[in-house]
């Protein structure tokens, strides 16, 4: 495997680890990262849960598995930590947070704002993550725990609406 610093590699990494980009944005980067996300969501995801959702599982599983790796390629390339230019994590916790949920636009809004306040607020063991987990790890897993708390606070909302 080519080192994440090669010449090759490098820039993959950070179109990847920044979101295509989204990651450079010079306000809110983590917000622009799950914009991003939602994008994704809306054209990728959402039409492979209706073909077969085992099959987005899977995929998605081995897409955290590799941004696990690109996360951490991308900390050694920026030489710090969680750096807010990765949000390869946000697009991903985007995902995990609608993943079959209702994807009309109010659910796509809600998702959004609901997974935000969990990104940003951490409840635990998401903080826990946050502060113990280094690399790659660290940095996808604690959005991945928030959204497993937005996509369980989406569907609640959508129970009762």
């Amino acid at each position: 495997m080519l080192a994440p610093q090669s010449r090759l590699m490098r820039p993959i990494v950070l179109f990847i680890a920044t979101g295509a980009g989204s990651g450079y944005s010079p306000v809110a980067p983590g917000t622009a990262g799950s914009l991003v996300g939602l994008v994704l969501v809306w054209a990728v995801f959402e039409p492979m849960w209706r073909y077969s959702w085992p099959i987005a599982l899977i995929i998605f599983t081995i897409l955290f598995g590799a941004g696990c790796w690109i996360a951490g390629a991308a900390e050694t390339i920026f030489a710090e930590h969680d750096s807010s230019r990765i949000v390869l994590d946000e697009v991903l916790g985007m995902v995990a947070t609608m993943f079959l949920n209702p994807i009309g636009w109010r659910y796509l809004l809600a998702g959004f704002v609901i997974f935000r306040l969990f990104d940003i607020i951490k409840p635990p063991p998401a903080s826990l993550i946050d502060r113990e987990v280094g690399g790659g790890v660290g940095v996808m897993l604690d959005d991945l725990v928030a959204a497993v708390y937005a996509n369980i606070a989406l569907r609640a909302l959508a129970y009762f609406i």
